[in-house]
């Protein structure tokens, strides 16, 4: 039986790109426990090819059991990430928890990456994951468990990582640099600052976009990231910062034997992600 240091009842679990795949997983899963989730994402109105909007996930989190404030947000600007946070506070009198999920992505070499979209990768990624950890910060200082998680991969400086695909690398490190930094400053005061990547592919929009067909067979539900993160923000904030964990790791430490409940495709070999060797 897995044992928690904590549930998450009545604590207030902000997270970013929360519409679908992981973002929506995770809030799905902090739910079940009776926590209050913001569902913050750009994603209002119904998109013709992908699922999910804040008001279709904050009814999905009500049903669970959870309580929804479903915010529509572009982390790209300042006011309104200052602003969601200020609703949040006054919605729920604080925030406990801060996900950044938020991310784009484009695997273009240097000649094929286009400025905007450079621009656009560097503010969803590290920039926004600074941005919403400086908003969040004042407030998380007061909470009693309090954890930032960010979604980026452990820095690896093989240089195969950078000559494919430079642009979007830069930027996921940009926000694993954040939870090294944070993580130090914020140490003695008691605020869990970790990353949590996923050991394969998950099956999310975005590998639908940026892989061949197969990978997606290849790859684990968003469910095995949302039952890690579960088991990182249960714990005592205090005794745990500072960490670059693989999903997989996470839940075998917690004596989790069955991986093939979270595969898409049981049979096909699992596709390891970027930035493992």
């Amino acid at each position: 039986m897995e044992v928690y240091f904590m549930s998450l009842k009545d604590k207030t679990v902000f997270i970013t790109g929360a519409s679908r795949g992981i973002g929506r997983a995770i809030a799905l899963k902090c739910a079940k426990d009776g926590a209050n989730i913001v569902v913050a994402s750009k994603t209002a109105e119904p998109h013709p090819k992908l699922e999910g909007t804040i008001f279709t996930v904050a009814k999905e989190i009500e049903e669970a059991g959870g309580q929804a404030l479903p915010i529509q947000l572009d982390v790209r600007q300042d006011e309104k990430v200052q602003e969601a946070v200020e609703n949040t506070v006054k919605q729920f009198g604080g925030v406990d928890i801060l996900i950044n999920n938020a991310s784009a992505i484009s695997l273009t070499d240097t000649a094929h990456t286009a400025l905007k979209r450079y621009d656009l990768m560097q503010q969803v990624n590290a920039r926004a994951t600074f941005a919403c950890s400086q908003a969040c910060l004042p407030h998380l200082l007061k909470a009693e468990n309090p954890h930032i998680l960010t979604l980026s991969p452990p820095i690896n400086l093989n240089p195969k990582w950078f000559k494919d695909y430079l642009a979007y690398t830069m930027s996921k490190y940009g926000m694993s640099m954040c939870t090294i930094g944070l993580a130090a400053e914020f140490k003695k005061q008691g605020v869990a600052v970790n990353s949590l990547w996923p050991k394969t592919t998950i099956a999310t929009a975005a590998i639908q976009f940026n892989f061949p067909k197969e990978i997606i067979e290849a790859s684990r539900t968003p469910d095995i990231m949302a039952d890690a993160a579960y088991a990182i923000l249960t714990q005592d904030s205090k005794t745990i910062t500072g960490n670059f964990f693989l999903d997989e790791e996470v839940l075998k430490e917690k004596g989790v034997e069955d991986f093939k409940k979270y595969a898409v495709n049981p049979n096909a070999p699992l596709f390891t992600d970027l930035y493992l060797d």
